[in-house]
């Protein structure tokens, strides 16, 4: 079985450091030289909460040569109709694409590859790169898992294939509702990783700082009433409710899921948003694709979302106007905390 991981940026070089080291071939295919050459010198060194070191197959995108079985996308979604319809001549005659990015992808690349080729996966855990061929797992190495579905024709043959190869590295979910499980990844991403840009912190900073936390939950809540009006049943995560959790209709639920906030996100409070780490770089981030998604079915639903419209707004400015994401920007939802 070929397989290649292409965008093998933090998360991807995490997850071809654990393929590798457990037995498992895979490609690495990047388009940052000095991140590629590294892995050839030196291997992977992935830290953090584990610490190890690797040998890797690390190749430039004008390297590949297919067919390959199987094409994991770890890419930001910006660029997909571009990337996808250049992988799509590489897949082998019953090969799938694997979307690992955020938001809710799988639309976009079934119009190029097909639905019968079209895999989605939810990543339940987080990643950073601190120097080219280094990155940093930010999660706690007993909460790491994967939620994974197909489109309409993908065979059970296919989703057992890709199981099989991502559960090298952690447990496996072969989910039936996968908008559900899409939607509960973009509630946590959209209140944790939008919030965690505006202000400038880790999934930690969000869930332990009191005005931060009650911004999130008002962000959760947005997530679960625009999915609702679009029909959607969330999926668990990690066996967890998060519709139990952090729904509410009166202010004593509304109290008690913010408590719950700091406990349920303990094992992840290491996490850098993604977001965050290209805002910083000065490079183009996905905030249209996690927070821009709520607003848009807000709109299309009727239903208000003054919170996440906010985080885009203003993650807008970091990126574009120069406003520097720090703990002072939480004064701009002011009127969602006090």
């Amino acid at each position: 079985m070929k397989c290649a991981i292409y965008g093998a940026g933090s998360l991807g070089t995490i997850l071809g450091a654990y393929l590798t080291k457990n037995g498992f071939p895979v490609e690495l295919v990047n388009r940052n030289v000095k991140h590629v050459e590294a892995l050839q010198k030196n291997g992977a060194h992935i830290s953090g909460t584990v610490d190890f070191t690797t040998p890797v197959n690390a190749i430039l995108p004008d390297q590949m040569e297919g067919p390959y079985d199987i094409i994991f996308l770890m890419t930001k979604q910006l660029h997909n109709p571009e990337v996808v319809s250049m992988l799509r001549p590489m897949l082998a005659d019953d090969g799938v694409i694997v979307t690992l990015q955020n938001g809710i992808p799988e639309p976009g690349i079934a119009e190029i590859v097909g639905e019968d080729r079209t895999i989605g996966c939810t990543v339940e855990w987080g990643a950073t790169m601190t120097e080219p061929g280094r990155c940093e797992l930010t999660s706690d190495p007993d909460s790491l898992s994967f939620h994974m579905g197909g489109m309409k024709g993908i065979s059970e043959e296919s989703l057992n294939k890709v199981k099989e190869v991502l559960g090298q590295m952690c447990p496996v979910d072969i989910e039936d509702n996968l908008l559900g499980a899409r939607w509960s990844k973009l509630l946590i991403n959209a209140a944790y990783s939008g919030l965690g840009t505006v202000i400038g912190g880790t999934f930690g900073d969000v869930a332990g700082w009191k005005p931060a936390t009650k911004v999130a939950v008002r962000c959760m809540k947005e997530c679960i009433d625009v999915a609702r009006a679009g029909g959607v049943e969330f999926a668990p995560v990690q066996g967890k409710d998060i519709t139990k959790l952090f729904d509410y209709n009166n202010k004593a639920k509304q109290k008690f899921a913010e408590i719950l906030v700091p406990i349920a996100m303990k094992k992840h409070f290491g996490i850098v948003p993604s977001m965050l780490q290209d805002v910083q770089k000065g490079k183009p981030c996905e905030v249209d694709a996690i927070n821009g998604v709520v607003c848009e079915w807000g709109k299309k639903y009727g239903v208000p979302t003054p919170v996440n419209d906010k985080i885009v707004e203003i993650i807008k400015r970091e990126q574009n106007e120069g406003l520097k994401p720090m703990l002072a920007n939480i004064q701009f939802f002011e009127e969602f905390y006090k």
